[in-house]
């Protein structure tokens, strides 16, 4: 069924009808005539004579049309940055949107060669971007590897470029291509099409989802949706099989710039095909926008970032001013040492009996446990040399879902060894956080306890799985267990000696490899090389996963070292994995307590004074909120827990402001201690340390009017301000002066690589060459000590000026009657109003205002006008550290409060 092409009608939102045209092309299949395509063109929008930057030419995907890129359209004629101005065409595939229908099947080859036609009739030159969606991402590059002359740079949205034959397909599309399901579903009923377009978050307007049926309102209309789906190539001997193939091979060979926009909640285009696409383009820059789904230009300011990451190709960035870590050099006074690998002292100590872990727990029961630096070094080895055997290699990810002790250091250790980069997200994160972080990273394999691969079976998990720990054979069967650390070890040990002993955790070793000659090991990875993705802790949005090189994981381990003195001879006791995981590396005897790592409230002072004994240990770390919980179970210590903690002779904590109260509480169970609390970040572990003592005399004996004190730079670290504007955003100048509040810039040796996947983020926080954009505000004093005022996407913005948060905290948080506090502006960003919400002690029953005796107290310590004073029964916090309070949510439920909302929960 044929019908001619048209124009869109009037009144569609955000679709100037001065865009459209339509343009005749001669048919390509040499049967002469012509089609009629309809196209936007944003030409009209560009002054004459202005030098454009080039052309964008954007390629929509089934069951949408060019209405999709209406604001890249938008966008690209007038870019806010004053730069030139981008060229848009924006086609209407034949069959679709408001081209013609032809009749005729257009099958992936032939839309290629359609596109390529419609560009000579355009007489389109270089330099060209290609920006593709759905299908669409296929027919862009299709034009793109043919048109290499004209091609600067390729662009995808949620796309696949290949689809494994031995791989099912996606169930929506497995569905939609079900017998009779296929001609029902996209061309006799609406049903494809109105799903597609409820994949949107949030969801589209009727006006805009109206638009966008606009095109299709007849069944003949909808012909080549049912066409496109049908032509999705999944069997071999499909006829668009071998075009894809082809296809996907010479994308390898692309050698341009390349951005990929990524909606994650997309249940069609699910990361693999992420994964596939990164793999065919390993210089694309990538941003995965949590939150959006399939229609990522719809959920999202797609055009935005499309139009930064254009700006960002034109301009030379200057080369970072990173030290060389294969040798010693002298940059801003600090002499670096040789590059050493975080596992060095592992290998060095391979013959030493001594303990290097001490399991309190141990993941299969039973009493406390030591390994010696010798038989840690050992299953380090083998399982390297195992996971070589299964096919685990340099840059594939593994995701470590295993408690602290001795089969998370081995897999840990032994993952660094073979050059695999170790993906760290820890349960701390709560089920869905933990669950989107995995996914965002995409691991090759997941290793795990029993119950993180129930976790992983049931949320879907696209990884392959190894066991840790006890595992029964019902238990492997049911969640796809591959092979265990114990086998993994096994097949890695040289067979001297008969049968291999057992991993801590014990097991069934496999078979010994054949011929007695174990695995070798491939060459140990470099400085420059990727080593980790760590995982923040979300307390501001969803967690970001940190890569890190091996130079930065070696430059943070000498770091800890060298501020806390910690080393060969040293025992600590670790609440918190990540140190946990540096004992090892720092040559030092770790232990970790009894405790839920995911719930750091129930570490007890008992449960810290047994680990204490168990190693004698000079150091303990331990968050926040964990402290906490040590000081309020005190009362459950005997003599021997508390000569044990009597020993320590320094404490640390750290991941969120901690009161000198709670350091003082802390250093009466453990007075010959020096109380610490180092300033840092998933980012950058160590910033800045400060002592108890050290933080009394920054106060002067005087309310805390500047917020959190933190200190001055470790050794290696520097700081910059980035003073704030009227609107509460950080300028481009940076500065060291007293008494000027902004966002705090880092560098040293030991930040952080880029965040992972997350080009826009990324590129926010290295902004200005050589330093990371914290995102925390703060100041100098004139001590040269740093104060943490806040987040900066928590400071007020009022009329009178720019406030931060923490100040107002610490001196509500001094009022009697008041446990922690949240300080919130509430209102429009220039206007807004500060409210305090406060958890009261006691605790109050249930949300609402606080008494007119609690609100006059809170306003009289504050030196500025309070709009309302709540009083809750517990602030949130975030799932990791329990202590974070989250400023956002409370905001929100402020506002709603005001306006007269019901009062829940915050």
């Amino acid at each position: 069924m044929t019908a001619a092409a048209l124009l869109p009608p009037a009144g569609l939102p955000g679709l100037d009808p001065a865009w459209s045209r339509l343009v005749e092309v001669p048919r390509v299949d040499g049967r002469g005539g012509s089609d009629t395509w309809h196209v936007l063109d944003n030409a009209v929008d560009l002054a004459a004579g202005d030098e454009t930057a080039g052309t964008l030419l954007c390629v929509h995907g089934n069951p949408t049309w060019s209405y999709l890129w209406r604001d890249v359209a938008r966008a690209a004629s007038k870019p806010a940055d004053g730069g030139r101005p981008w060229r848009v065409i924006a086609v209407d595939q034949l069959g679709m949107g408001f081209s013609e229908r032809t009749g005729r099947t257009h099958r992936l080859r032939d839309r290629v060669v359609e596109l390529g036609a419609l560009t000579d009739a355009l007489g389109l030159t270089g330099p060209v971007v290609t920006v593709g969606h759905d299908w669409g991402g296929a027919v862009s590059l299709g034009w793109a590897v043919e048109h290499r002359a004209q091609l600067a740079g390729v662009v995808l949205t949620n796309t696949a470029v290949h689809q494994d034959l031995g791989v099912a397909a996606p169930a929506p599309l497995r569905l939609a291509l079900t017998g009779g399901v296929l001609r029902t579903s996209t061309v006799t009923t609406t049903a494809f099409l109105e799903t597609a377009l409820a994949l949107a978050h949030p969801p589209l307007s009727a006006a805009v989802r109206d638009a966008y049926r606009a095109p299709y309102r007849t069944r003949a209309r909808r012909v080549a949706i049912g066409d496109f789906v049908a032509d999705i190539p999944l069997a071999a001997d499909h006829p668009s099989r071998p075009a894809l193939d082809d296809l996907a091979a010479a994308v390898r060979t692309l050698d341009v710039p390349a951005f990929v926009a990524w909606g994650p909640r997309d249940p069609v285009f699910v990361g693999r095909f992420l994964d596939d696409v990164l793999d065919r383009l390993p210089q694309a820059d990538v941003h995965r926008f949590e939150g959006a789904g399939h229609l990522v230009a719809e959920d999202v300011d797609f055009a935005g970032a499309l139009l930064t990451w254009l700006t960002d190709q034109e301009v030379d960035t200057p080369d970072l001013d990173t030290p060389d870590l294969d040798a010693p050099e002298l940059e801003d006074g600090v002499t670096r040492t040789p590059f050493r690998p975080l596992g060095a002292a592992v290998d060095e100590r391979a013959d030493d009996d001594g303990p290097a872990l001490v399991e309190l727990a141990p993941i299969g029961g039973g009493g406390p446990r030591s390994i010696s630096w010798a038989l840690l070094a050992r299953r380090v080895d083998e399982i390297a040399r195992g996971m070589g055997l299964a096919g685990v290699g340099r840059g594939d990810r593994v995701c470590l879902l295993v408690p602290p002790g001795a089969d998370l250091t081995a897999a840990l250790y032994a993952c660094l060894r073979i050059g695999a980069v170790v993906v760290v997200a820890d349960a701390g994160l709560g089920i869905r956080g933990l669950s989107r972080a995995v996914r965002g990273a995409s691991p090759d394999v997941v290793i795990g306890v029993e119950r993180a691969l129930l976790a992983a079976r049931a949320l879907g998990w696209p990884a392959r799985r190894f066991g840790a720990g006890p595992m029964s054979r019902a238990s492997r069967r049911l969640l796809g267990v591959e092979t265990t650390l114990v086998e993994l070890a096994a097949s890695g040990r040289t067979p001297l000696g008969g049968v291999p002993a057992a991993l801590p955790s014990g097991g069934v070793p496999a078979a010994m490899p054949l011929g007695g000659v174990p695995a070798a090991l491939p060459p140990a990875p470099g400085p420059h090389d990727p080593a980790a993705v760590l995982f923040t802790s979300g307390s501001t949005g969803p967690a970001k996963g940190v890569a890190y090189t091996h130079g930065q994981l070696a430059a943070m381990r000498d770091v800890v070292g060298t501020t806390y003195g910690i080393g060969p001879g040293t025992a600590f006791v670790a609440g918190f994995a990540p140190f946990a995981l540096l004992g090892p590396a720092l040559g030092a005897t770790c232990a970790c307590p009894d405790m839920d790592v995911t719930a750091p409230r129930t570490l007890t002072a008992a449960a810290l004074a047994a680990a204490v004994a168990a190693i004698d240990a000079a150091v303990v770390f331990a968050s926040p909120a964990a402290l906490t919980a040590v000081v309020a179970s005190a009362d459950g210590l005997d003599e021997e827990g508390r000569r044990a903690l009597a020993g320590v002779g320094v404490f640390l904590s750290a991941g969120a402001p901690v009161p000198p109260e709670l350091l003082a509480a802390a250093g009466a169970l453990m007075p010959a201690a020096a109380p610490h609390t180092p300033y840092g970040m998933t980012e950058a572990l160590l910033v800045t340390d400060i002592s108890l003592d050290e933080i009394r005399a920054a106060a002067g004996g005087e309310p805390a009017v500047r917020g959190v004190c933190v200190g001055r730079p470790v050794e290696g670290v520097r700081i910059a301000i980035s003073p704030l504007d009227d609107r509460g955003a950080a300028t481009g100048a940076l500065t060291g002066a007293p008494g000027v509040t902004g966002e705090i810039l880092i560098r040293g040796a030991h930040v952080m690589d880029h965040y992972d996947r997350l080009w826009l983020t990324q590129r926010a926080s290295a902004r200005d060459v050589g330093w990371h954009r914290t995102g925390d505000v703060g100041q100098f004093d004139d001590a040269d000590r740093l104060w943490v005022e806040g987040r900066l996407r928590h400071v007020i913005t009022t009329a009178e000026g720019v406030l931060t948060p923490v100040r107002f905290e610490r001196l509500a948080e001094g009022v009697a009657g008041v446990g922690r506090a949240a300080a919130v502006g509430v209102g429009p960003a220039g206007v807004q109003q500060v409210v305090l919400v406060v958890e009261t002690v006691p605790a109050t029953r249930r949300p609402g205002l606080a008494t007119t005796e609690l609100t006059a107290r809170v306003r009289a310590s504050i030196d500025r006008p309070v709009a309302a004073v709540f009083a809750v029964p517990r602030l949130p916090t975030d799932v990791r550290h329990n202590s974070k309070v989250q400023r956002t949510r409370i905001g929100i439920w402020a506002g709603r409060a005001l306006a007269g909302g019901r009062l829940g929960a915050p």
